[in-house]
């Protein structure tokens, strides 16, 4: 039996199931209660980039293709999303919201996705509970990483939001606010699972995906923790780490380190902002370890800004850094006929192109946000990139001439909007 696990699917399945429970949850309202208060809105970003590097791509995260570079001198396809999202409040306990975004994906253009359809029971004033397809609250702009308008950059910074693509999950949450000495707290909870289509023939798909976030704020002040832990398999490179099964027991020990099959991939970040309102000082850093080809890293940024009036110039540093090497020996090929010494050489080659992935990169960035208007945005932004250790870094398409250790310039400019 073959399922058919395609984001389309799943983004129907998650919408249904929502949108039965908020059937249920009118059917068991008051008919007494005022009626239901309907909003609409939504917010997109209309982005131009240009990498200096002929030999790679410069992508937001792996499952967008980027184009920027290697395939196009000026490329719209790595910020240019428009979202729009309708809100249901049924009465003081249940709410329903659904998000719908269009942005470029490697495996369906620009077809509009569902990223978020959940209902909301507001069981007590400080507790809540959500079903459906709910934002992953692992960084601090997890609940809106791709509303452009509402980020001081042009996108958020790749070594660490790149890092971890998946921005839903399809289960449950709950959500508890709670305050101490003045401090204030909202502790979440969530439990689901995401398929993504990573090409025609590929799919990662993250089972019993469970994690916890709490989120402070005192004053200007905000922090956010967050750790969760995943089931991960991704399906790509099949023919790969088959072949590696077939050369005895190394090779099986190096399918067994490396394949993305059913592993255990673990995420642990922390975020912290400070922003009184004329300036802004900001920083996160996560660790994540997939204990596999997906590697083993840790990512980083701390960026600041000022504001004049309508402008604001702001700058930053990121670094990811790899515990995986991106080259290793591979199968022992000595003594062995021609034929499959050949054989195996490209095995070890296939791998350490997949090795190469895994970012280990360093970064600065400079730009400039002006607020032209209400609910209006230009920004333009300098990124200087640079892969180390025989890295590719967060760059795509890399090409036969690609030069890890050599510093590449990458040009964006962007219009952020909402209505």
């Amino acid at each position: 039996m073959t399922v058919d696990f395609s984001p389309l699917r799943t983004a129907r399945v998650a919408l249904t199931f929502s949108l039965t429970m908020l059937a249920c949850a009118m059917a068991q309202a008051d008919d007494t209660a005022a009626a239901p208060l309907w909003t609409f809105g939504g917010y997109g970003t209309l982005g131009f980039v240009h990498s200096n590097d002929s030999q790679s791509d410069f992508t937001a995260n792996v499952l967008n293709p980027g184009n920027a570079g290697a395939s196009h001198e000026w490329s719209a396809t790595v910020d240019s999303r428009l979202g729009m999202q309708l809100g249901l409040n049924l009465n003081s306990r249940w709410s329903a919201v659904l998000q719908v975004v269009s942005e470029r994906t490697l495996q369906s253009g620009y077809a509009p996705m569902v990223e978020w359809a959940n209902i909301k029971y507001q069981a007590t004033p400080d507790l809540n509970l959500r079903v459906g397809r709910i934002a992953l609250p692992l960084f601090l702009a997890g609940d809106y990483r791709k509303a452009g308008y509402a980020l001081p950059w042009v996108r958020p910074p790749v070594e660490l939001y790149g890092a971890i693509p998946i921005s839903n999950s399809d289960g449950i949450d709950a959500s508890y606010r709670w305050s101490a000495a003045g401090v204030h707290n909202v502790t979440q909870v969530f439990f689901g699972r995401t398929d993504i289509a990573v090409t025609p023939q590929a799919h990662a798909t993250a089972r019993a995906m469970t994690g916890l976030s709490n989120t402070t704020t005192s004053g200007a002040l905000t922090v956010r923790a967050s750790a969760m832990t995943t089931e991960l398999t991704v399906n790509l490179a099949r023919e790969l780490f088959a072949g590696l099964n077939q050369f005895g027991p190394q090779g099986m020990a190096l399918a067994a380190r490396y394949d993305v099959n059913a592993k255990r991939a673990d995420v642990v970040t922390l975020g912290a902002s400070y922003d009184p309102g004329a300036w802004f000082l900001m920083g996160e850093v996560g660790r994540m370890n997939a204990r596999s080809y997906l590697g083993d890293k840790t990512a980083a940024y701390l960026s600041a800004g000022y504001r004049y009036g309508d402008l604001t110039p702001y700058a930053g540093y990121a670094m990811s850094r790899s515990r995986t090497p991106a080259r290793i020996d591979g199968l022992d090929l000595r003594g062995l006929p021609p034929p499959i010494a050949a054989a195996g050489a490209q095995l070890n080659a296939g791998l350490n192109q997949m090795l190469a992935t895994i970012p280990h990169q360093r970064s600065i960035n400079a730009g400039l946000r002006w607020d032209v208007r209400a609910n209006y945005a230009l920004k333009l932004q300098y990124d200087r990139l640079t892969p180390l250790r025989g890295s590719n870094g967060t760059f795509i398409n890399v090409q036969p001439g690609f030069q890890s250790g050599h510093p590449i310039s990458v040009i964006s400019a962007s219009v952020d909007f909402v209505f």
